[in-house]
């Protein structure tokens, strides 16, 4: 297990940003007392809105995190039973309470032609990794619920954000989430931002009490990353060039 009391300084920003990777697989050692507390209270220093600081933060290890796990595996399972069901075996599913998603922010959409490419470029990268083949779909699916896992991690953040502020509530809640992933990766504690546990809330506001007006955007594993080759990929980035946006003619 690492040393989780590595000083704050231990790395510069500059080396913490390009060095920073999401982590899809984690060891099972969990992170010493406190250490996620430590890691929280230094992103608590984002910037926002007025410094309102719009998001609250719940914390699941151990058990709980288990049984969120559980929860959203039986969604998961649910979900891609219902999609692959007839209609006459929709139907009865629906009235049997089968739903849809539950989350606060739809995580299903359509990207237009310019992120849709890099969304793709990423993919094929990402599964190229894991040695996935475009049609091995059951390997897909596999690999898609291990967002459900947290990919092995210990412990796993979920981050609402208010919308008191429309946009803006986000928009904080994303410098902190930056913040949290940072000041872990400062630490020697690896990190993945998980839209897709945002897909349903009520496996996490079951068991926390979240308050009203509050929104959930996405989860956090967080732990110590493995040494599984998936955890050696880098997705391209752009340049600065192919994001200043040109003077106007």
């Amino acid at each position: 297990m690492k040393d989780g009391n590595t000083p704050t300084n231990s790395m510069d920003v500059r080396t913490a940003l390009a060095t920073r990777r999401s982590v899809r697989d984690f060891t099972a050692d969990a992170l010493p007392d406190g250490l996620a507390d430590t890691i929280l209270a230094d992103a608590l220093n984002a910037p926002s809105w007025g410094n309102v600081q719009p998001y609250r933060v719940a914390v699941a290890s151990g058990d709980v995190a288990k049984a969120i796990s559980a929860d959203y595996h039986a969604l998961f399972s649910a979900g891609m039973a219902f999609r692959r069901a007839s209609p006459l075996r929709k139907l009865r599913m629906f009235l049997s309470g089968v739903r849809g998603p539950d989350g606060d922010h739809t995580t299903i959409m359509t990207y237009p032609p310019e992120l849709d490419a890099r969304y793709k470029d990423t993919g094929k990268g990402l599964y190229g990794v894991l040695g996935i083949g475009r049609d091995d779909k059951a390997a897909r699916v596999q690999q898609t619920a291990r967002n459900f896992d947290f990919f092995g991690a210990p412990t796993v953040l979920f981050v609402f954000a208010s919308d008191a502020l429309g946009a803006y509530g986000p928009l904080d809640a994303g410098a902190f989430i930056q913040s949290v992933a940072l000041a872990a990766h400062a630490r020697g504690v690896g990190t993945c931002a998980q839209a897709a546990l945002a897909t349903w809330a009520s496996p996490v506001r079951s068991r926390f009490d979240v308050p009203d007006g509050y929104k959930l955007i996405c989860g956090m594993a967080m732990g110590y990353a493995s040494d599984a080759p998936v955890n050696s990929f880098a997705p391209a980035r752009r340049s600065v060039e192919n994001v200043k946006l040109p003077l106007k003619d």
